[in-house]
């Protein structure tokens, strides 16, 4: 593609040099370029992301042919000047392309929990029904069914476009994506033609980023507020709701998509009745515009039962049929990292979640405090370099709904993890019956955790989930809850 095509993407602008230049790709880390590509020299993010401007020298010493630039960087090659280069990224990434999300039909999903198993469950619903489906979010990314690893959730949107494209070429029916608040503020998934988006639910998370809860929301709200405002028959917008949460007005009122709700305790359109939970599974009455039928999951917890009926709506809108609905999720298995049951042939129940926010955590705990005849042992930490509100808040949980706490380390990045697990410990409530000890080392942690634990006992091992490393102040090494947990119980 030639530069001058792309130049020809905006009103606004200015240029200087060459442009017959052949562009072959896009980057916008300087490490990445190979010959011929887009440097793109985004603004910086305090504490998120280094200015791109800062390494323009660097990228077309390694062979990028042209820059888009919000200000001069005095080297001499052509250069595309613009007011918003996020903007422009996206822009440019959706053409670059061709446009590839207008050729399948996309499902976003947001919210501060359950995006990832939400998302599986689509997954698994589509592709069991005949649909081509592929997968992009916090566990990897799924192109003409394999999976391929990702360093981020919402992906930049010149690598997200490219792996659309792949789909696309793939001949992929539907994309289901978690997005992220970081991804709509970044601007990640401008150009995407979602067909429906989805929304979770909304709790305490990001505010090191956001900077208040209202700014979270509002972030998130884009999503639906984006899906357009026009009607065609054959380009049908959806936005399915929870109609238990609180914000569910705000999101209702942002969007001009038909709104398609799912709950337990409020009115909606799809909801579950007759709930049965155990330490085995979940089981509930669906009753939908569609009918009704029985539903077994093989997952636990009240927060799964939400999860589920966002994939069940999700899945009706698009006529899937309740038979072939029920039968997928009665053969899901418990998703990487999310109350993901660790069995090595113990006498007592230890789960990996990736529980790290307060609400996550809370949900947690509560669905095991449901079903355990035992005593609960959690182990935990919190995040460096983010949000630091809510550490005591996750102590006062951990504290209420546990026997046991072992508060250690969570990617403490640059981060003092003695001050983090102090800022936890201001939280936790003292009593005679529960007990707790702050641990540094998290692999001493979780042995000590299943040294302890006892016949019909729960461990809950959270806030990394299905992630296989420990970032730490000037590394980052391998570290996997799961397996240290199978170590741990094996020695046991």
């Amino acid at each position: 593609m030639k530069l001058k095509e792309i130049a020809e993407l905006f009103t606004v602008k200015s240029t200087v040099g060459n442009f017959d230049v052949e562009i072959t790709g896009l980057q916008m880390d300087s490490r990445k370029i190979e010959k011929g590509n887009l440097f793109i020299c985004v603004p910086g993010i305090k504490g998120f992301l280094k200015d791109r401007h800062l390494f323009a020298d660097d990228a077309v010493k390694n062979g990028a042919a042209a820059l888009i630039v919000e200000r001069d960087v005095n080297i001499d090659v052509p250069k595309i000047f613009v007011k918003d280069a996020r903007h422009a990224m996206s822009v440019i990434s959706s053409h670059f392309f061709n446009y590839p999300s207008h050729g399948m039909k996309l499902i976003g999903i947001t919210g501060t929990n359950g995006k990832t198993t939400t998302s599986y469950i689509i997954d698994k619903i589509f592709s069991d029904y005949g649909f081509k489906t592929g997968l992009m979010g916090n566990n990897g990314i799924k192109i003409n069914s394999r999976i391929y690893p990702t360093d981020i959730n919402t992906q930049e949107s010149p690598i997200l476009q490219r792996n659309l494209r792949k789909m696309r070429d793939c001949n992929t029916d539907y994309c289901v994506m978690e997005v992220t608040s970081q991804g709509l503020d970044m601007k990640r998934v401008l150009g995407c033609n979602f067909r429906t988006a989805v929304f979770t639910n909304l709790t305490q998370d990001h505010l090191d980023y956001h900077g208040s809860f209202d700014e979270y929301r509002n972030t998130k709200s884009l999503l639906f507020s984006r899906l357009g405002n026009t009607f065609y028959p054959n380009e049908r917008k959806y936005a399915v709701l929870n109609a238990d949460d609180p914000a569910f007005d705000f999101f209702r009122k942002v969007t001009s998509a038909e709104i398609i709700t799912y709950g337990i305790n409020n009115e909606s359109d799809v909801s579950a009745k007759n709930i049965s939970m155990t330490s085995k599974g979940i089981s509930f009455l669906l009753t939908s515009f569609k009918g009704e039928i029985e539903i077994d999951l093989q997952l636990v917890g009240q927060f799964n039962i939400y999860n589920a009926l966002a994939g069940i709506t999700s899945s009706l809108i698009e006529g899937i049929p309740l038979e072939s609905i029920k039968n997928s999720l009665s053969q899901l298995i418990s998703i990487a990292g999310r109350m993901e049951i660790v069995d090595e042939g113990q006498d007592f129940l230890v789960l990996v979640d990736y529980a790290h926010t307060p609400d996550a955590l809370e949900n947690v705990l509560k669905s095991i405090k449901d079903f355990s005849n035992g005593k609960i042992i959690t182990i935990f930490g919190c995040g460096g370099d983010r949000d630091t509100a809510k550490r005591p808040i996750m102590g006062d949980i951990a504290s209420r709904y546990s026997d046991i706490v072992f508060v250690t380390s969570d990617n403490p990045r640059s981060e003092d993890p003695i001050k983090i697990m102090n800022d936890i410990e201001k939280g936790i409530r003292k009593s005679t019956s529960f007990q707790y000890e702050l641990l540094v080392n998290r692999e001493e942690a979780i042995y000590k955790a299943i040294k302890v634990a006892s016949k019909n006992d729960v461990v809950i091992i959270a806030g990394k989930g299905h992630e296989t490393y420990q970032i730490l102040k000037d590394k980052t090494i391998p570290f996997d809850d799961k397996d240290i947990a199978k170590k741990a119980i094996s020695r046991k």
